[in-house]
């Protein structure tokens, strides 16, 4: 008969290493040569997008807040009409989570991205370009990784006008349009867009309104915002955001009924 041995394995524990996020690239704005970085984030409160990975591109020698009292956000925003050091109405709260991320950036908290080491960090989920500043900003290639290296991304560009302006961000990126005119400028070249309007402003055929205003999807689960989704229609949400009231807009087009 076998007896019992009395010996008990002994296990190791793995500690668990929490990773608030990545610095992806740092080095000077494509848009005016000022240092800036690319960082993820890992986890969000955000609703309105739901659990996505969230990129900020910030500038790495001034606090953003600052940067945007004085207009050196142009780093990051370029030529925006929205941004609020030109009375615009962005929805961002420049105080909150882009000045904590700043904050952690230069506390040290965010180690360099190493493929061979992190890539898991980031397979398997779905990413958002420019939480806060403008994917163009940063090198395409940068942004070109994060957009693949998941299983989903959304991402907007204000910068298609802009002299440095790299026209492969078309692949990945909607087009951020001031005006159903403007919009159907880029529709024209193919181009997908996103634009803000006016509560009861038009549509044309080929947009639709952004779903989290109308069933409540998150942007995890709807997706629409991926520049590369060619044969999707173009987005439009109604303004939001504490500046709201700074935001207006022209009914150039008769309005569209939504699909329900």
């Amino acid at each position: 008969m076998r007896t019992l041995s009395g010996n008990k394995l002994t296990k190791v524990k793995t500690p668990s290493v929490k990773r608030l996020g990545f610095v992806m690239w740092q080095g000077a704005s494509a848009l005016d040569g000022s240092p800036i970085a690319v960082i993820a984030t890992l986890k969000t409160s955000n609703v309105k997008t739901g659990d996505m990975v969230q990129t900020w591109i910030i500038r790495t020698d001034i606090n953003p807040v600052e940067a945007s009292k004085i207009g050196l956000d142009s780093s990051v925003c370029g030529s925006c009409v929205h941004r609020h050091f030109n009375g615009g109405a962005c929805y961002v709260n420049i105080g909150q989570a882009p000045n904590a991320v700043y904050k952690s950036f230069r506390a040290g908290k965010y180690p360099t991205y190493d493929k061979t080491k992190h890539k898991q960090y980031l397979q398997g989920r779905k990413i958002r370009l420019g939480a806060y500043g403008d994917p163009a900003a940063a090198p395409f290639e940068v942004m070109e990784y994060l957009a693949n290296i998941g299983i989903g991304h959304t991402g907007y560009t204000h910068q298609a006008k802009h002299v440095n302006f790299d026209s492969r961000f078309m692949d990945i990126c909607m087009i951020s349009a001031d005006s159903p005119k403007q919009a159907k400028q880029w529709h024209n070249k193919g181009a997908r867009t996103f634009r803000v309007a006016m509560e009861g402003d038009g549509m044309y055929k080929n947009e639709s309104e952004c779903l989290s205003e109308t069933v409540g999807t998150k942007c995890i689960d709807c997706g629409l915002c991926d520049g590369s989704k060619r044969n999707a229609d173009s987005i439009v949400i109604t303004v939001h955001g504490a500046l709201q009231n700074r935001f207006k807009t022209a009914r150039l087009i008769d309005t569209v009924e939504v699909a329900a």
